[in-house]
């Protein structure tokens, strides 16, 4: 699905499944809270890289997830 964002259209099934792997990864691991709320920060992330031009989905998850963790505070 094509969602319009001003000029660009953004494929919001690649961001959701992007974001559903590097959560699910990030919630093991116990980086995120496991409950069920979005994480703005993390799809903030995946929002950026995608617009950069990432489109790959597992890509999109595994730098998200690596840059997630090199700015977690603590």
């Amino acid at each position: 699905m094509l969602v319009e964002r001003g000029v660009r259209a953004m494929n919001v099934g690649v961001v959701g499944d992007a974001y559903a792997i590097a959560a699910n990864y990030l919630r093991r691991t116990g980086a995120i809270p496991n409950d069920f709320v979005t994480n703005d920060r993390l799809l903030e992330i995946i929002v950026q890289l995608f617009h950069r031009g990432e489109l790959n989905k597992l890509r999109l998850a595994n730098k998200a997830i690596a840059r997630f963790e090199a700015t977690q505070v603590g």
